[in-house]
Parts: structure tokens; sequence; C-alpha cells
């Protein structure tokens, strides 16, 4: 039976590549005071950071029911699938929105099939779980099969990421306001990931912008043993030369040539900041 793989755009992937494999992605706005960005309207990624650099704090929203199960129901008309890997529950409620429509769905189209599955990741984390999917698809592998390969592996995908303002976080509630100016005055970075239930939680500080970036590759070796890791991608909040810098490293230590670099989403980047860089690859555990 034919399918769709579907995704939200806080998968990050360039779109570039949703287009050459037939991605369909659900868009999760944003807005900057009244104004809303949404698929149609979205801004350049460095304009969004500027925006933010400048002082002005974007908001975000969850995938909505109603233009998900629209989205899906274009597909279910044309005898397709769909298989949804959905930004991570942990951080939003666009898996649960996703279900919602996908349960309205399923009582109109009962010779139909929609497998949900909540990635549990975030950024270009949810993007490598989705490209993998990606893969076993286009080589022949069945919806179950690949639905079965994300729910079994999906732990396996570790997210490394450190941010350069810790502001950022203190206002989503990651750090606390003490924290947060202790931290900036004596120059700490934080490193973080995704945790096993979706949540971002911290690994360790360090002092100083390079120590962190050198501790994302650090930690990657230690996780990835065992792991067959022959692409690796790397996201960015607006610092292409901090992302570069962590590819190269990676392509020296580990000898992985195969690594997508793409911006850190608005719907992420509202709340990691200007600055950040994250790490994805296959591992022991988070």
């Amino acid at each position: 039976m034919k399918y769709i793989i579907s995704t939200d755009s806080t998968a990050d992937l360039p779109a570039s590549y949703v287009k050459e494999h037939g991605i369909s992605v659900q868009f999760l706005s944003y807005s900057f005071g009244d104004t809303v960005y949404d698929a149609e309207t979205q801004m350049e990624p460095h304009a969004f950071y500027e925006r933010m650099r400048s002082g002005e704090m974007p908001t975000t929203n969850a995938c909505i029911p109603d233009e998900v199960e629209c989205n899906f129901e274009t597909y279910l008309k044309e005898g397709y699938d769909i298989l949804h890997i959905s930004f991570s529950s942990g951080l939003s409620a666009s898996h649960n929105n996703a279900r919602i429509a996908a349960n309205e769905l399923a009582e109109r189209y009962p010779d139909r099939k929609i497998v949900l599955v909540d990635s549990l990741c975030a950024s270009l984390g949810q993007g490598l779980l989705v490209h993998y999917a990606v893969m076993m698809k286009e080589s022949g592998k069945s919806m179950e099969e690949v639905a079965d390969w994300l729910e079994e592996n999906k732990l396996h995908l570790c997210h490394q990421f450190t941010v350069d303002d810790l502001f950022h976080l203190h206002r989503g509630g990651r750090v606390s306001k003490t924290t947060a100016i202790l931290g900036t005055l004596i120059n700490v970075k934080p490193v973080l990931h995704v945790d096993d239930e979706g949540h971002l939680t911290s690994v360790c500080n360090v002092r100083g912008r390079k120590k962190a970036l050198l501790k994302l590759v650090e930690n990657m070796g230690s996780q990835m043993e065992g792991f067959k890791n022959d692409i690796v991608f790397i996201s960015h909040g607006d610092c292409p030369e901090d992302a570069e810098f962590v590819a190269a490293q990676v392509r020296e230590k580990f000898g992985i040539q195969n690594i997508l670099i793409d911006y850190v989403s608005p719907t992420i980047g509202a709340h990691s900041g200007p600055g950040t860089v994250a790490l994805f690859h296959l591992g022991q555990n988070r």
C-alpha cells in the first residue's frame, strides 16, 4: 500500500530535501506582536534572529487540529496512508493535536491508515529520524516496518546542544533568573540534551563558547560506540561559522563526511535564541 511520510516544520529539514523526498510538512506558526507568520508568510531565518537580537521576543504555537486534519485528508483522498513523525510531546501539544485529527479522519476513511510516531525529538534530531524513515521507505520498506523501526530506535537519536544566551532559556523556564545572571557574568555555557521523555535537560556547564562546542563533539564520541553514523545533522541559530566548526571537528575525529547543516527553525529558535548550535547522531542512549 502506498504511503507518504509527514512531519512538522520543527524537523528543520531544508526545503530542497522536503521537495526531493516528497515529505508532507505541517507548519507550526509563530508571532512577533500581532503579526502571525505561517507557511505562506514565514520569515527568512537571518531576519528572524536579527529581530530577536534587537530585543523582540516571538511567541510560538502548536499545530492546529483542523489544519492537520485538512492536510492529512488531502493524501487520504488520493489513496495514501500516512506515517506522521511528530515534534516531541514533551515540548509541544502538536503530537496530541495530530492524534485528534487522525481520530477524526479514521471515522471517515476506515480503509486508510494513519500511524503517528511521537519522535520525542526536536529540530534536526526530529529531522534525522525523518531521514532514516525516508531512506527505509525509498528502499522498499512498508509503513509498518518503518514505524516499528522508529519506535525501537527513536531513543537512540542523541541531541547535544549549547546556547549562547542563558536568558532565552530562562524565559522558557529552563533555568532560573539567578542562574542566567551568574552564568552570563562568568561566561558559563550550558550543554543540554533532549531526554527520553522528550524534554530539554541540562547535561553540564562549561566555561567559554569554544569549550562548549568541543564538548558537543566529545559527548558524541562517548555515546555513539556500537552505532554506525553515515550521516550527522547539525542545526544552528544564525551562527553558521560555529556550526561549520563543529562539523569540522566531527569529520576530523570520527571520519564522518556526510553532514547536513541548517537553521534552527523559529518555533524552536524562539526558545533557544541566536547562537544555538545542536549536534544530532545515533548513539547508545541520550
